[in-house]
């Protein structure tokens, strides 16, 4: 008697888990990212797949922020080093060397595919995941910041009064310098 009344209250557990994960999946925009230290938003109808840290095949003569490529599920995908694509978008940013990435790669590296509607077959390689946020999360919204590159949205700052920075991913797959990875 002991195991059914268990067994009833773990289905009920689970039902409710359930009900909560769909409410959270539906109110969700963004997935959170941390990439040398600072915050990103993703919005997920423009994010993919998720895939663990995999072995990047360098190719040379390309920017820094472009890694090489990466054989994920068969499909060979270009990775993009957010944090050294950031940087590059800086007006005083100097030109990088490649390599020198090896020593940000942790168990918690992430590479983050683009979505298939993008047209471009890409991951980003992320430091860290930090789950998905909703607007509610959020308790002020800032304009994009001055001088930022053109696939920065507005600025967040959630609840704990921490800095996001939202990407419009659609955008940067359209910029020249994203499409141009020779050096």
């Amino acid at each position: 008697m002991a195991k059914r009344q268990s067994l009833k209250e773990l289905q009920e557990r689970l039902a409710q888990r359930l009900s909560v994960a769909k409410t959270e999946a539906v109110t969700a925009a963004w997935l959170a990212v941390e990439c040398n230290g600072s915050r990103y938003l993703l919005p997920l109808v423009q994010s993919g797949e998720i895939f663990p840290w995999s072995a990047v095949q360098r190719v040379p003569y390309t920017k820094p922020w472009y890694l090489g490529v990466a054989s994920l599920r068969g499909g060979l995908h270009g990775v993009i080093d957010l944090a050294a694509l950031v940087k590059s978008a800086e007006p005083d940013a100097a030109p990088g060397a490649p390599g020198g990435q090896s020593d940000r790669v942790t168990s918690e590296s992430r590479l983050v595919s683009l979505h298939t509607a993008l047209g471009v077959n890409a991951v980003i390689w992320i430091d860290r995941l930090l789950g998905l946020r909703s607007a509610a999360m959020f308790s002020g919204f800032g304009p994009r910041p001055d001088g930022a590159p053109a696939y920065f949205n507005r600025s967040l700052t959630d609840n704990q009064g921490l800095l996001w920075q939202e990407l419009d991913l659609q955008v940067l797959v359209g910029e020249p310098e994203f499409l141009a990875i020779a050096a």
